[in-house]
């Protein structure tokens, strides 16, 4: 893999003021994060942004996003999964939705060490983390929503189901800071970790097209080692154009900086800053004037599209470069060796 891979463009810095400026000029007043202006808002992506505004210093801005997902939380820990200008547009709830806000509080408490902030949102983190395990199977794998009716939908993803184990061992760590035993939650991610390697049949919702369901596992660090880098290499032609960046879905030429800045992540995650350097230096020149980047293109004509910009793919953008970089101590979060103790939490 690295063979093909070569760093001879030039290396483009990237401006942390000006792309998170561009989420907080996103945000509502009431703390929302849309998409974009006028946008609906999803509660992953929306943690997602602030999560980009803490990097950049927004401090208050990102607690307003979070106090947004506590006022918005629904009685059974959920929340919808679409809003548009604060009112409920799509009322599925998606169990990873969630548990997302755990990844977010978290993050923010290591750039800020608030432990005000964090005491204050226990108790959405908690039932949020609850409203998923309560659909977690037999087999370890978590159902991904329920159905506007409140059916269970029997189906579990794979980058779903990742993203929950991300969100478990994050609540776990926010537990142990506040003195928390949460036995029940681990229990619940030592279940969902076996079924996620070894029982990839109870992951009947395939999404094998998309690059999301390659890279997540060792994004999350539901693999490491070995089998992070047997998961990455597997994969990587079918999904990397080498010198643009990473494709949504496979059969698509369509790269998006989204899934090239989470795949960058995930490299950095699995210790090979070298790659990841290269690949998100692939996109660092895709950005308008005011430092907001696309949200894709195609290849080899390089059509941006679509035109709007995103308050969640400006903030992955973020996260891979301060995992690179170490704008903040938040840039060791999805570091495989940050949850095995070798790196100081």
């Amino acid at each position: 893999m690295k063979s093909e891979i070569t760093a001879t463009e030039p290396v483009h810095a990237i401006d942390v003021e000006s792309t998170a400026s561009f989420i907080a000029d996103t945000q509502r007043a009431d703390g929302e994060i849309p998409w974009f202006r006028g946008g609906k808002t999803d509660p992953w992506d929306h943690v997602e942004a602030a999560m980009g505004l803490s990097i950049g210093g927004y401090h208050r801005a990102a607690k307003s996003a979070f106090e947004w997902m506590s006022r918005v939380q629904l009685e059974d820990g959920s929340w919808y999964s679409g809003y548009r200008n604060g009112k409920p547009e799509d009322t599925t709830r998606e169990t990873h939705f969630s548990a997302y806000i755990a990844v977010g509080v978290f993050h923010h408490y290591l750039i800020t060490r608030d432990i005000y902030f964090l005491r204050s949102m226990w108790d959405t983190v908690r039932d949020g983390i609850d409203f998923a395990l309560r659909h977690q199977s037999g087999g370890g794998e978590i159902f991904w929503a329920l159905s506007p009716s409140g059916k269970v939908d029997p189906m579990a993803l794979v980058t779903g189901s990742c993203s929950i184990y991300m969100s478990l061992k994050c609540a776990l760590d926010i537990a142990g800071c506040l003195g928390i035993r949460m036995d029940v939650w681990e229990g619940a991610l030592n279940r969902l970790g076996q079924a996620l390697r070894f029982k990839p049949h109870l992951f009947n919702m395939t999404k094998s097209r998309y690059a999301m369901d390659w890279f997540y596992p060792v994004l999350t660090g539901v693999l490491t080692g070995e089998a992070a880098r047997s998961r990455i290499d597997r994969l990587w032609k079918r999904f990397v154009i080498n010198g643009q960046g990473v494709r949504c879905v496979s059969d698509r030429p369509w790269v998006t900086i989204a899934e090239t800045s989470e795949l960058s992540l995930a490299l950095s995650a699995m210790g090979d800053k070298s790659l990841s350097r290269i690949l998100l230096n692939w996109i660092m020149d895709k950005r308008y004037h005011d430092g907001a980047y696309w949200c894709g293109f195609t290849v080899p004509d390089t059509v941006v599209w679509p035109g709007d910009r995103l308050t969640w793919t400006n903030a992955a953008v973020l996260m891979a470069a301060d995992a690179l970089y170490h704008f903040t101590p938040a840039g060791r979060l999805f570091h495989h060796d940050f949850w095995t103790g070798t790196l100081q939490h």
